[in-house]
Formats: structure tokens, C-alpha cells, sequence
């Protein structure tokens, strides 16, 4: 318990010193209790699902090589599961969380041990819930230190902190979910984008909602930025100070400054920021990324960076975003991500590729004799709407259940077409499944991501679960198998879990097959994720004990 003791108190205090970091123990133990709490913001308070009452929820803090045991019992009314973003779970699906793949959810009023190891990761990740909508107030930070006696290959920072970018409906968000169900259409968008829970001041009833972080002129500060929005790209920037990006999505990164930040949902940066400017108190701003007429909740929440001694009555500064449909910033910024591939973090970029996927990325429109238009919108990979299973995927896959899925998810659409050119309505022959794609252990894939225009071209950041992947290539419009390879950086591309495919565009990514068993992946846009565009890979068992799915955990949640 010393340990939760600790993370709560560094939660609450918003800002960690990395020599006071509790690292005596390799077993790290959390309780998580899931419950409603009645929470303000805006002019508004409701009840929310939260962790142990807090909102944003308390951070895990381990080690590399520690073993962590997360006790989660539920008191809410909503059946739970929650997600470890971005750890990798080798040959331990069962404790990665995606309700109806890796396990069936927590039910009201039970419990489940989340047991898992941390190997060869160092850096933020995140956890948050994985089930219905309920990550909207279900998340929290992951920090992950090196092991001991290693030092970051980047300057020490004098102190840490997490920022946690999120969305606030000040309706009970799941209601809002079924109301946009039976009219066939989005449900209503969030009223708030937040930093730590926290909208900030530029919003009524807000002024004691707001982020403030205290610092110290001419020291350097780790910011580790974490995007929770359920549906937002989000740019980021702290008014008059430039930022070192050294680490995405848990992989340390050749530095490069900026001043503003690109982070769709599901993806953190850890950014080192020098407190050198005049002593003041300066805005920190989030707000949407949006190129295309799609309406988003393009209200800009605020935080203060603000410096020691400084009065609170001065007027922070705001930052300069770019604008919201800034495409060309966009892609400059993604242009400059690059894996360190130093001799201690090397970029194992698979150079063979023994499997091409190719991946159509479509929204559409189908027929629903119950809602109010007489359709609703869904969405598709390779055309295929997933249908989630009543069983979790991973126990059907490890006990040979038959009848839950299939593995004949195709490699390629069916139907090629001009994939970015005029806008398309129909839907290709949409069907639905539960379609899964069969991997054989160890071997190496490289998936090409093609957004389409069925309806409207739009971005989307995919989040594969169990793997990193390396973010080869990118480009507008439709890929192109015979020059487009050719421009490949195969030497020091980008390493992440979440990445964002471009309006109109492809990425291409690589990854080798060595962690067994049943690994959702799907965008990390709720809304889309609700309306079917995800899919799991089965990776196959290899050869020996230690290449295969390990038996599942005595509590394992039954459905």
C-alpha cells in the first residue's frame, strides 16, 4: 500500500522529482476502485464513473522490469475493463483489457487482478477503460522509469509533471452515445476539451477548473503529454517557450524543437521545456486539428505554466496554435519524428517482409429500419464493419471455442476503386463480422492504412494492441505499391502504438509477430470505433513453451 500511497501523493502534487521516485520494490501492487462520484465543471456537476474518485484517475508508476498486480473492483453500474495502453503484454493477453477480445468485463460489484510485467519499455504510456465510452472519465497516466542506475539519453530535467488532455460532456456521456444511436446519426460532441481534468479559464464557471504548474526560472522541466480525447487530434503549445520533443508513445526520439505539438488520441510526447523566458505566468493551450467540414468541439482549453513568485493577478499570455485545418503543419511535424536508433535503443526495423496487408479505411451509410433517418452511419476496414463478440476473443482462440470468429479477415479489399478521388455514398457491399486476420508467429507484416472518400476522406490514428510498429512510410492521396516503397525510411522511422493516417492519405507500417495471441486494433476515434472500424490479428503460438499464449489468470472475468 506504500506504493498507491506514494502515486496518489504525486498525483496530487502534479509534479514528480525524479531522485524522489519510490523505486525499492519490483512488485508493484494498486487498488482500483470504479465508482460514481458527483464531479463540477463548467456551470454544470453530474456523477461520473471514476477511479478511486478522482478524475483524471491516479497514475501508475513503475520501473522497467517491475512486476505490477492492479486490483480493480467495480462499484459502478456499467460492467468494466480496462486497457494498459501501450505495454505490450507478452504472451499475457489476458491482461490487456479490451472488453470482448482479451477478456469479458468486470460486472458490477466484482473484481479482477490486472498481473502483468513491464519488460523492455521505459517512458509514458497510459491506461484507461475500454468499454462503451466510459474512457471519457476512465484514464489515467503510466511512467514508466528507466531501470535503475540508467539515465535518460537526454539532459536530466530538474522535475516532472503530466498532463493529461481530455473531453468534458457535461451530460452523462453515454446517454449521449444513445441518443446519436437512435437518430442514426454522431451524438452530441463534448462541451470541453480539459488539461488534468480542468478546462481552464477561457470557459464560464471555470476559473477555479483550471491546471496551474508552478516552476522555477533556468530549470528544466519533463512534461510528459498524454492525449485522453475520445475523438480530437489536439495541437499543443505553451506561449513564449519552444519545446524539445524526446520521446513518443514510450520510444525515445532524435530531440528536435518546436513550438507546437501534433498528438492525436492515444499518443504521448514527452517534451523537455526550459523555464527561461521572463518571469510571468503563460498560458498552456490545447485544441482540435480538423481539415476537412466535420464539426468538432473546437474550443481551446487552457492550463498556466507560470513562474515561481510571480502574482496570481496577472493576465496569462496565450499561445499562437495553428490553425485548425493547418495540414501543412501537420505533416512537417510528423516529418520530423524519428526513432533514436542509438546503440542502446536500436531501431529494429523489420528489412524483410514476409506478409502485405493492405488495410481501406471507409465510412458509410446503412439501412436501420429503427432509427429516426432511416439510417446510421458505420464504418469499415477492407469494407468489413466488426461486430463485437458475446465471448472474449482470446479465451474462444486459446480453448478452440468454435463459432465465435473467423480468420478469414482478407489481406486487400475486395473491390479496388480510386480510393482518395471524388466522393463516394455507397458502401461497396459493407458487410459485418467478426473477421479476424491469422499471423504466423515471428513472422513480418507490413500494413498500408488507406483512408478513402466513402462519404468524406478524414484522418485517423490507429492503436494496434500487444506490438509497437515502425511508421515507415505516409503520403497523400492513394498509395502507390510501385514507387511509394522506394521512399521508405527503413532506418530510423518513428516507433509507436497509436498512429494517425493522413485525410486523404496512407501510412505504412512494420512490425514483427513474436507476441501470441488474440491483439485488437482499431482507431483510437471512439466514434468510429463505435460504429465498427477495428478488427483483432491472431498470432499463432510459436514452436516452443516460451513462444506461446500463457494459461489464463484463475479470476478471469466470466461473461
Amino acid at each position: 500500500m506504500a506504493c498507491l500511497h506514494l502515486g496518489s501523493l504525486f498525483l496530487l502534487l502534479g509534479l514528480v522529482g525524479f531522485a524522489s521516485f519510490p523505486a525499492e520494490a519490483a512488485i508493484k501492487k494498486y487498488q482500483f476502485d470504479i465508482q460514481v462520484k458527483n464531479v463540477s465543471r463548467l456551470c454544470h456537476a453530474k456523477p461520473i464513473v471514476t477511479v478511486n474518485g478522482r478524475f483524471p484517475g491516479p497514475t501508475i508508476y513503475v520501473h522497467e522490469g517491475d512486476r505490477v498486480l492492479v486490483n480493480v473492483t467495480n462499484h459502478a453500474q456499467y460492467n468494466m475493463s480496462i486497457h494498459w495502453h501501450g505495454l505490450k503484454q507478452f504472451r499475457n493477453g489476458w491482461a490487456d483489457g479490451p472488453a470482448y477480445i482479451t477478456q469479458c468485463p468486470i460486472k458490477s460489484g466484482n473484481s479482477y487482478t490486472y498481473d502483468f510485467n513491464v519488460t523492455g519499455q521505459r517512458g509514458t504510456l497510459w491506461w484507461h477503460a475500454h468499454i462503451l465510452w466510459l474512457r471519457a472519465t476512465v484514464y489515467g497516466a503510466i511512467v514508466i522509469m528507466p531501470e535503475e542506475g540508467t539515465p535518460y539519453p537526454f539532459p536530466q530535467p530538474y522535475m516532472e509533471a503530466n498532463l493529461l488532455l481530455g473531453e468534458w460532456w457535461n451530460t452523462d456521456v453515454e446517454e449521449v452515445v444513445k441518443k446519436g444511436s437512435k437518430l442514426g446519426l454522431p451524438p452530441a460532441m463534448s462541451d470541453a476539451h480539459t488539461i488534468n481534468g480542468k478546462p481552464g479559464p477561457l470557459f464560464p464557471c471555470s476559473e477555479k477548473h483550471t491546471f496551474a504548474m508552478e516552476v522555477e526560472w533556468g530549470k528544466t522541466y519533463l512534461l510528459r503529454i498524454i492525449n485522453s480525447a475520445l475523438n480530437d487530434e489536439l495541437f499543443f503549445a505553451i506561449a513564449g517557450h519552444t519545446m524539445t520533443v524526446v520521446e513518443i508513445d514510450a520510444v525515445y526520439t532524435k530531440p528536435f524543437t518546436t513550438q507546437t505539438l501534433l498528438i492525436a488520441p492515444g499518443q504521448t510526447t514527452n517534451v523537455l521545456v526550459k523555464a527561461n523566458k521572463a518571469p510571468g505566468r503563460y498560458f498552456m493551450a490545447a485544441r482540435p486539428f480538423n481539415d476537412v467540414p466535420i464539426p468538432v468541439d473546437n474550443k481551446t482549453a487552457t492550463a498556466i505554466f507560470e513562474y515561481k513568485g510571480v502574482p496570481k493577478t496577472i493576465i496569462p499570455i496565450l499561445p499562437q496554435l495553428p490553425t485548425p485545418n493547418d495540414t501543412e503543419f501537420v505533416m512537417s511535424y510528423n516529418d520530423k519524428l524519428r526513432s533514436l536508433n542509438s546503440p542502446k535503443f536500436p531501431a529494429k526495423v523489420p528489412l524483410k517482409v514476409d506478409r502485405h496487408l493492405f488495410y481501406t479505411i471507409g465510412l458509410g451509410r446503412n439501412p436501420c429500419a429503427t432509427c429516426v433517418n432511416g439510417t446510421q452511419l458505420t464504418a469499415s476496414l477492407n469494407n468489413i464493419t466488426f461486430m463485437m463478440p458475446q465471448v472474449g476473443l482470446l479465451q474462444a482462440h486459446y480453448f478452440k471455442v468454435k463459432g465465435v470468429f473467423r480468420t478469414d479477415f482478407p489481406d486487400r479489399p475486395l473491390t479496388t476503386f480510386n480510393y482518395t478521388g471524388a466522393p463516394l455514398t455507397a458502401n461497396l457491399g459493407t458487410s459485418s463480422g467478426t473477421r479476424l486476420s491469422k499471423v504466423a508467429f515471428n513472422s513480418t507484416v507490413e500494413l498500408i492504412l488507406q483512408d478513402t472518400n466513402l462519404l468524406t476522406v478524414e484522418s485517423h490514428p490507429f492503436h494496434l494492441h500487444g506490438y509497437n510498429f515502425f511508421v515507415v512510410g505516409r503520403g497523400i492521396g492513394n498509395f502507390n505499391p510501385a514507387k511509394d516503397p522506394a521512399k521508405f525510411n527503413l532506418v530510423d522511422p518513428p516507433e509507436r502504438n497509436t498512429v494517425g493516417v493522413p485525410t486523404g492519405g496512407w501510412t505504412a507500417i512494420r512490425f514483427r509477430a513474436d507476441n501470441p495471441g488474440v491483439w485488437f486494433m482499431h482507431c483510437h476515434l471512439e466514434l468510429h470505433t463505435s460504429w465498427g472500424l477495428k478488427m483483432a490479428f491472431v498470432v499463432e503460438d510459436g514452436k516452443g513453451k516460451d513462444d506461446s499464449v500463457l494459461p489464463p489468470p484463475k479470476d478471469l472475468p466470466l461473461c
